[in-house]
């Protein structure tokens, strides 16, 4: 598999296939999804409960694995590496944002952006971590605590760790579902401006349209399979293309 500068994609999936248990009560979680996450953009997933939104974002970044149809990072097939090479993708090219902030309390700022540089035994790149400080907005803030944070203020820890090592593609799984709107709308702003700024991919899972919306592009799945694709969403764009194919906001 190649890529040109020009179409260069951060993730994909290709004849997707995930199927859970078996027999008459197979669950087919995704069926035959094939979808592209271009590199230096910011792309929403979408569909209602149960449409495979998160299944899809799972397989693509490794956390699980397909029934059939392959995954890649880049040019990096999932499906071909042993347990030791896929934890070493997901440590070195992958970053993740949960809506659980995932911060460890005895850290602190500073120390919980580079945890996962301190667990892999290196130091990264300071002009890197730097700059990522500044455009999260954390400079004055590094020598605190979790506790000492607002929410709004952990989650951008969270997104400062899951670009700390300059990953590939950093997905983000609901980032915004324990904030309340103006923090969310913060951390919204902040993952579009660390795409324009740093040049990385955000792939986000989220069923809130106004979340989506500042995305560069929507992905639309509904009962495990890919039904639509809508580029500079606005929210009342993303309201009208739910209902046009009958999908529950």
């Amino acid at each position: 598999m190649t890529t040109t500068t020009a179409t260069r994609v951060a993730a994909q999936v290709v004849d997707a296939v995930k199927v859970y248990g078996g027999g008459d009560t197979a669950v087919h979680a995704l069926d035959g999804v094939s979808v592209t996450f271009p590199a230096g953009r910011f792309t929403a997933i979408m569909g209602p409960s149960g449409s495979g939104k998160s299944t899809l974002m799972h397989c693509a970044a490794g956390l699980d694995t397909l029934t059939s149809g392959a995954a890649y990072i880049g040019d990096t097939e999932l499906g071909g590496l042993d347990d030791r090479r896929l934890t070493l993708l997901r440590r070195d090219r992958v970053g993740f944002v949960f809506q659980a902030f995932n911060l460890v309390p005895t850290l602190t700022v500073e120390e919980n952006i580079t945890l996962p540089l301190d667990l892999a035994g290196g130091k990264g790149d300071q002009e890197w971590l730097d700059a990522l400080i500044d455009v999260v907005g954390l400079r004055d803030r590094l020598h605190h605590r979790p506790s000492e944070l607002s929410g709004g203020q952990q989650q951008r820890v969270a997104v400062a760790r899951a670009f700390a090592g300059r990953p590939d593609v950093v997905f983000a799984d609901e980032p915004t579902g324990n904030l309340d709107s103006r923090s969310g709308e913060e951390v919204l702003g902040l993952l579009g401006r660390a795409v324009r700024q740093t040049a990385r991919t955000v792939v986000m899972v989220t069923h809130d349209p106004v979340a989506a919306a500042h995305a560069d592009e929507v992905v639309f799945l509904a009962d495990g399979r890919l039904v639509d694709r809508l580029e500079s969403p606005t929210a009342d764009k993303i309201l009208d293309r739910l209902k046009a194919f009958e999908v529950p906001s």
